[in-house]
């Protein structure tokens, strides 16, 4: 953000204690305050209402004072003991669910003398193929409580993909929110610079949760959070390098490794379809039935029996998966294929749980062949929803 002349506090991310401790005296001197912030770096919102799990009592945003009185020495040693407590730990936030997510990374950044709080973002309308921006005056509330409960404080202006944010709907939205001073311009060069970063990075969506006016008019991100458009990533390789993969789940990186599209769920019925519209039917045919699906996943059009492999692996790892329910309708991706993948997983992993295949299409005769032979035991199909109650009762035995 601070590249493309969005303001920001300044700050440091560490992975240790010391180097938190060393990140104090430069940012102190830099910017001639002795507050200092501790955040979590964690994908998850609500960090700062969030509580550790080993320390109920501590929060994964933290103001250190100590300096105001102490100086320098006291904010160290504060910062320090806190970075002991933090890094290695559990934040549970009402993002991260009930298992929460370690903190391996914290940033110490500047304090602010904040006079206001506000939100704005800049969402993706799939839609309208437009962005929008939003804004509010409940800044540092969750934008979905805002929704519910205030949805006429949430402003909205959409933006013309061919003239981006004009300086009257910039203004409107400054206004909107109660600018006055200083804050009006700083407000209006903040929205539009936000606007243009969306375009310039191809993002889903970029959240300022809270956008903040200090006490000298300036407006400045406090925190933030950017979502990507995956397909659009190649075109930029300097935020492929800032990914940090223990962050996300290693059963997804694994998959994505093998061009396979997985997401991990908290159900018992594991899944296997080639194609994302018949994966989200798969699920959704498994929850009328009355099942929990345990993964989205879909293993393409075009898949090799190595794909196929692999996709059964990742899902027999899952502890919680109780059956696997195969369901392909053979296009490009042909059911020979998918049986050959389907024997070759499990003579290498075994299969200790119930199997549910449903093939249709191209060689569909030859793939049940191939499953009829290989001696495993496996439940044929005739069709969607007779493969999901046959995986649900044979899970339920």
């Amino acid at each position: 953000m601070a590249g493309r002349g969005i303001p920001v506090p300044r700050g440091e991310m560490v992975t240790t204690v010391a180097d938190a401790m060393a990140a104090v005296g430069p940012l102190v001197e830099a910017t001639g305050n002795p507050v200092v912030v501790v955040k979590s770096q964690i994908h998850a919102g609500g960090r700062g209402k969030g509580r550790f799990a080993e320390y109920p009592d501590l929060g994964g945003v933290n103001v250190v004072l100590d300096g105001l009185e102490g100086g320098l020495e006291a904010t160290k040693r504060k910062v320090g003991e806190l970075a002991g407590r933090m890094l290695g730990s559990t934040l549970v936030t009402v993002q991260t669910g009930p298992e929460g997510k370690k903190v391996n990374r914290l940033y110490i950044e500047q304090g602010i003398d904040i006079q206001r709080e506000l939100y704005l973002s800049i969402v993706l309308d799939r839609s309208s193929s437009k962005n929008i921006v939003m804004a509010s005056t409940e800044g540092g509330t969750e934008i979905e409580v805002v929704a519910e409960e205030a949805p006429e404080k949430i402003l909205k202006a959409e933006i013309d993909p061919g003239l981006g944010l004009l300086d009257f709907q910039a203004r409107e939205l400054v206004f909107g929110l109660g600018l006055e001073g200083a804050a009006v311009k700083n407000g209006v060069r903040f929205i539009k610079a936000l606007s243009e970063a969306a375009v310039e990075l191809d993002t889903d969506l970029i959240e300022i949760n809270p956008l903040v006016v200090a006490g000298d008019g300036s407006v400045l991100a406090l925190d933030g959070k950017m979502s990507f458009e995956a397909n659009a990533l190649y075109r930029h390789p300097e935020v492929q390098d800032m990914r940090d993969l223990s962050e996300e789940n290693a059963a997804e990186i694994e998959a994505s490794g093998y061009g396979i599209s997985f997401i991990q769920l908290d159900g018992t019925i594991g899944c296997m379809v080639n194609g994302a519209g018949l994966a989200m039917a798969t699920m959704d045919i498994i929850k009328y039935v009355g099942g929990e699906p345990a993964n989205f996943l879909d293993v393409g059009g075009g898949a090799d029996k190595d794909q196929v492999a692999a996709a059964f692996k990742i899902i027999t790892r899952d502890p919680n998966v109780k059956g696997i329910f195969v369901n392909i309708f053979g296009g490009i991706m042909k059911c020979d294929t998918i049986a050959q993948g389907i024997v070759e997983a499990v003579s290498q992993v075994g299969l200790a749980m119930p199997l549910v295949v449903r093939l249709e299409g191209t060689n569909v005769e030859l793939g049940k062949q191939i499953l009829d032979e290989s001696g495993l035991n496996i439940l044929s199909a005739a069709d969607m929803k007779d493969g999901a109650q046959k995986i649900l009762e044979a899970t339920q035995l």
